[in-house]
């Protein structure tokens, strides 16, 4: 092309040689086809020698004098990627500065013509077109072959088993001298035609019985080669014959099948082609295009309509399209054919109905893979007529199932449990049923596959019959949902019942049908809560229990029934934006009583407990109090005395929160021995949090504010420790943005503060945690501006204390205010800081929130000398006389030594340093401890500078 330079006319890299003249390339000595375009691509990276290229830089070169979207490039890069299989990393991406070809160029010293290929022996067809991806798969296979003599493809159809076995024959043709053939099976109809087939292939010729086996065997004699047995499955027994006896007369044959079942012969290896790769919901536009399955859609989709170029929309739907066509390569090209005439969108959208989208392949294809619906009927007829009413009534479920939910929902009419698990085993061996997790007995039914069975299920007018048992199977596995929540360790818990989510979505959906039971989707719901809210699929639990809740006045009351239902309605709502709504009021206030009514001490705890949650976070303490109150004498009835102690501790909270440090201490300190481990499940359960991580954490906070800053910083450490060891992901987050954080901020360790910030970004990240995200966000505002980095950090931390969520932690947002104030006015925009203290300021005085007051009224003063005017110092000075006494009152020595600095340190500058001192060393003499924290420090040098 006119914009690429001229390279050397032939040269290598690797595996590959190009010889430019004639613009062919070979992969270990076999030419390989590519795109122009593509072609153009790599020789533009090549010439670049190792430079970075920026993407306007290749589309000058590789379209000159053409205005071409970007896309194109990245279609181009996917192309070459594919092609380079298991060296795709020598085309790298450099993030937003575009593409390096980091290969080792070697050019040889003279140029020879590309030898011509050597004589092919064997019957092998030419390929058409190229076998996208299965690199990987196609290195494993040879490895059998080479290895094993009787190697098997198995899979299901349209898996791409012969695609793949033809390109591993095409491969090992070099290693064996007397040829590779191809025998294909699935145009025959009686097994004693596979031997005559197999002899004519081999051009052997037979006397006498030429239908023997053993006779092709013997004919064949010393000879090397390898024999492709296509499509066995509607033949097994005979093709298991030929391979045996071939095997055994002639030492130098391998065979290679292709079946949807093993054949079950001596020395066979199994090799179960898996479904191509599709990328995650998450994955960026250039790791969808690295997927085989997205790759094979766009290589299909540009064959049928060469203008076809997928953008970043694009590319997402044929994402979500191969994972719900299960990455199967038939179903994806029959999609990607249909691109022309609808779009992408056109076939995302009609994939429900993906048995009457998904036609008209190749003419020349069989006619069983020129449809989806007749690939499955092929498979579906071959099938016994117990292994259809099994298939038929596995596809009830939705994902993975256990044996034994298959055996209690398929079971009946004809068919006892044994015979479903013995069917079943046949359906796995067929690939019609995947076995997911052999060690856990876990299987499933491709999505796919799982369409199909269902059609055969409402066609034989059972449907509703076995989506009853399946719905009645989780209802009764839901009371081993609630039971195991409270006492089995959570990853144990999360691995048992985690799969079930599908299938209990599908359940409820049936349940709440029109031929469904309403009152067996109630139940249902109440059921797995614990699975929702584990899972923090919260705005889906709130929508499950809003819809059961619906359905009360028409099904038979049942009081303990409704009053866990409206409670977990309660808590959905109380996780939601929507926290203090009427219907979250609503359901908690019908819990209540109904628990009390029961004499139900769990369920009242945990309704008391949201009331609780809902008052704290709204900031309305008062209330809050009078709640923790409550919750201490109903947790007194408990046999367990932690139970009372905990209790206490709520009142504790609270205390903390309106600023009474001292008694807060008293009522935190009889736990801080305790051993959480026996009941650690259950009241995560009830109070949602580890205690021992909420115990430990709010003491080191209190601990801090007395002046311990020391002490403080190695429970927040040892808090977040165990945390991490605990497994309680959402503890551990607690940890760190109750105490660990703030602490190390509030005492300078920002060290520790850094290593713990970016513990919570990562852990907000590797488990999908956006509110906690923010939560990290926040805290690195602070943290930049603590630095001096004023700016930096008001940019971030205002956006990120906006980003909370309503119901997130709004015990520390104030004190978060007042830093973003302080920020504001650091970086000279001191109206806005003004602006900002007032609003912490009144949201502190309106909900009483006493523990931060004294701090705040402080920076108030700061702020009123940093913005000046003829009042500013004496306005400023009364400031910070009200926090020292407020401080002193509350026994929060570290906002104390604060206040009377900042006082201190006015009184310098007016000269009068007595005043200073007497202001100032009585708070610095009663600290035991701490010397090395910030404030301790700095209060002592300015008693230093006053002498």
């Amino acid at each position: 092309m006119g914009g690429v330079p001229d390279p050397p006319d032939s040269f290598e890299f690797g595996r590959f040689r190009i010889v430019s003249r004639r613009r062919e390339l070979f992969v270990d000595g076999r030419p390989v086809e590519l795109g122009e375009r593509a072609f153009d691509t790599l020789l533009a990276l090549i010439d670049g020698r190792g430079a970075v290229l920026s993407k306007d830089e290749l589309m000058r070169r590789i379209w000159p004098d053409q205005v071409v979207e970007e896309n194109n490039l990245e279609v181009q890069i996917w192309a070459l990627r594919r092609m380079l299989g298991a060296d795709r990393r020598l085309i790298r991406t450099v993030a937003r500065r575009g593409y390096q070809f980091t290969g080792d160029i070697r050019v040889p010293a003279s140029v020879e013509a590309t030898p011509a290929a050597p004589t092919r022996l064997g019957n092998l067809p030419d390929s058409v077109s190229e076998l996208v991806g299965r690199e990987v798969e196609i290195g494993e296979v040879i490895a059998l072959v080479t290895h094993h003599r009787l190697v098997t493809l198995s899979g299901p159809g349209g898996i791409g088993k012969t695609r793949l076995g033809l390109e591993v024959a095409r491969r090992l043709l070099p290693t064996f001298p007397d040829g590779v053939f191809l025998a294909e099976l699935a145009p025959l109809a009686t097994s004693d035609l596979v031997p005559v087939t197999v002899a004519a292939v081999l051009g052997v010729t037979v006397t006498g019985a030429s239908g023997s086996p053993e006779r092709i065997g013997a004919a064949i004699g010393p000879k090397r080669l390898l024999l492709l047995l296509d499509n066995c499955e509607h033949l097994i027994e005979a093709a298991a014959r030929v391979a045996e006896a071939m095997l055994r007369a002639s030492p130098g044959v391998a065979v290679l099948s292709t079946s949807r079942e093993p054949l079950r012969a001596d020395g066979e290896h199994v090799y179960r082609v898996p479904p191509l790769a599709t990328p995650s919901e998450d994955a960026s536009l250039d790791d969808v295009l690295q997927h085989d399955a997205v790759g094979l859609f766009v290589a299909r989709a540009h064959a049928a309509e060469a203008r076809f170029v997928p953008d970043h929309r694009a590319a997402t739907t044929i994402a979500a399209i191969c994972r719900r066509l299960d990455g199967i390569p038939l179903a994806i090209e029959l999609a990607a054919a249909r691109v022309p005439a609808l779009g992408t969108p056109g076939v995302a959208a009609h994939l429900d109905d993906r048995f009457a989208l998904l036609t008209g392949g190749n003419r020349t294809a069989l006619p069983r893979q020129q449809t989806l619906r007749a690939t499955f009927d092929w498979s579906y007829e071959l099938l016994s007529e117990r292994e259809r009413t099994v298939l038929r009534r596995l596809a009830v479920f939705a994902g993975s199932f256990t044996l034994e939910a298959a055996m209690d929902v398929a079971s009946g009419l004809g068919l006892s449990p044994m015979d479903v698990v013995h069917t079943l085993a046949d359906l796995v061996t067929k690939s019609l049923v995947s076995a997911d997790d052999p060690g856990r007995a876990l299987y499933r039914l491709l999505e796919t596959m799982r369409v199909y069975a269902l059609e055969k299920l409402v066609e034989t007018e059972e449907f509703d019959r076995f989506a009853r048992r399946h719905a009645d199977y989780h209802t009764r596995a839901g009371a081993s949902i609630q039971l195991q929540w409270g006492t089995s360790p959570p990853a144990d818990w999360i691995t048992v019942y985690g799969r079930q989510i599908e299938n209990v979505r599908v359940a409820l959906d049936w349940a709440f049908s029109k031929s469904g039971d309403a009152a067996v989707g109630v139940t249902l719901t109440v059921a797995t809560v614990p699975l929702w809210m584990y899972l923090a699929l919260v705005p889906e639990c709130r929508a499950r229990a809003e819809q059961a809740v619906a359905q009360l006045g028409r099904i038979a009351s049942d009081p303990r029934r409704d009053m866990q239902l409206f409670l977990a309605l309660g808590m959905a709502i109380l996780h939601s934006p929507d926290i203090g709504s009427a219907a979250m009021i609503d359901a908690l206030e019908k819990a209540l009583p109904l628990a009390e009514s029961l004499d139900d001490t769990e369920h009242h705890l945990r309704a008391l407990y949201a009331l609780f949650v809902y008052r704290v976070v709204t900031g309305d303490y008062r209330d809050a109090l009078a709640l923790a109150e409550r919750l201490r004498a109903v947790s007194t009835t408990l046999a367990d005395p932690i139970e009372a102690l905990i209790g206490a501790r709520f009142v504790g909270t609270i205390l903390h929160l309106l600023g009474d440090q001292p008694r807060a201490r008293r009522h935190f300190e009889p736990l801080l021995g305790a051993d959480f481990a026996p009941t650690r499940q259950q009241h995560v359960v009830r109070y949602q949090w580890d205690q021992h991580v909420v115990t430990q954490s709010f003491y080191a906070r209190i601990v801090w504010l007395q002046g311990e800053g020391d002490r403080a910083m190695r429970i927040a450490d040892d808090t977040v420790e165990y945390a991490r060891t605990a497994g309680y992901v959402t503890s551990w987050l607690y940890a760190l943005s109750q105490a660990a954080c703030p602490i190390a901020i509030y005492t300078g360790g920002f060290t520790s503060a850094d290593r713990y910030v970016r513990m919570m970004h990562d852990l907000a990240a590797r488990h999908g945690l956006p509110a906690w995200t923010v939560w990290g966000r926040v805290l690195e505002g602070i943290l930049l501006i603590k630095r001096g980095q004023s700016l930096d950090g008001a940019a971030l931390l205002g956006p990120a204390l906006n980003g909370l969520p309503v119901a997130a932690f709004h015990i520390q947002a104030n004190l978060f205010r007042a830093e973003l104030a302080a920020g504001f006015a650091a970086a000279g925009q001191p109206e806005r800081a003004l602006l900002t203290m007032r609003e912490a300021l009144a949201r502190a005085e309106r909900s009483e929130e006493g523990w931060c007051l004294a701090e705040l009224i402080r920076k108030q003063g700061e702020l009123l000398l940093l913005t000046g005017g003829s009042t500013a110092s004496g306005d400023a000075e009364s400031c910070f006389r009200q926090a020292v006494e407020m401080a002193r009152r509350q026994g929060a020595l570290a906002w104390e030594l604060r206040a009377a600095t900042s006082l201190a340190r006015l009184y310098h500058e007016h000269n009068r340093p007595t005043r200073a001192r007497k202001i100032l060393a009585p708070v610095v003499r009663r600290f035991t401890e701490g010397f090395g924290t910030a404030d301790v420090v700095n209060a002592k040098a300015l008693l230093r500078s006053l002498r």
